[in-house]
């Protein structure tokens, strides 16, 4: 029974480790403004006013944020949509991200999205698309299937321009989606998404 019971408190002191090396490594989200970059280090202060360091990989990747407009949409675009799902199944759009082709397949597929209640995100590409003066209608394909997307005028529309260490300027607005946060508390990071010409990532 001593054998027994030295091999369950084993057994459960594994499972709490894992459980807790697990629990640190979940993603977090990070929004704000460069404070400073000192080689891989980006300080940034947070929408909170909190103060944080994260730590860039080596080859993380910078993409600039500029603002873009319905008309840049076109058919066979890759984008992604965060979006609150509709009576009719379709998806009306709270913001729009328009990949550049050699994102192509970043997070492709439907999701829940915590931007909003109820919120989905669908990254696809784009099929026949159709305006009108109440603003447009798109459809996303992606591999498992494929979304309406109602777009509404004044939608938040930006575009993704692969950038550089350069952009990652004192003042620049960032937000990186998946930090992770490592056992002794740091955060490091592999993507950052700054704005350009005052634009705001969400």
């Amino acid at each position: 029974m001593i054998h027994r019971a030295t091999r369950l408190l084993a057994a459960a002191a594994i499972a709490a480790l894992a459980a807790s090396s697990t629990s640190a490594q979940q993603p977090t989200r990070v929004r704000g403004t460069i404070e400073a970059l000192d080689g891989n280090m980006l300080m940034v202060k947070a929408r909170d006013g909190a103060s944080l360091h994260v730590m860039l990989t080596n080859n993380a990747q910078v993409v600039g944020v500029v603002k873009a407009t319905l008309a840049d949409i076109k058919e066979g675009s890759f984008i992604g949509s965060g979006a609150v799902p509709q009576a009719d199944g379709s998806q009306k759009a709270v913001e729009v991200h328009i990949f550049p082709e050699a994102m192509r397949g970043t997070g492709e597929g439907h999701r829940p999205w915590e931007g909003a209640a109820n919120g989905t995100m669908t990254n696809g590409t784009v099929g026949a698309a159709v305006t009108s003066v109440e603003g447009g209608a798109v459809t996303l394909k992606y591999k498992d299937g494929e979304k309406k997307l109602i777009v509404a005028p004044g939608t938040p529309i930006v575009r993704y321009e692969i950038g550089g260490r350069d952009d990652l300027k004192a003042g620049a607005a960032v937000t990186i989606t998946n930090a992770m946060r490592k056992p002794d508390g740091s955060l490091e990071a592999a993507r950052v998404n700054v704005g350009r010409d005052g634009v705001v990532p969400n």
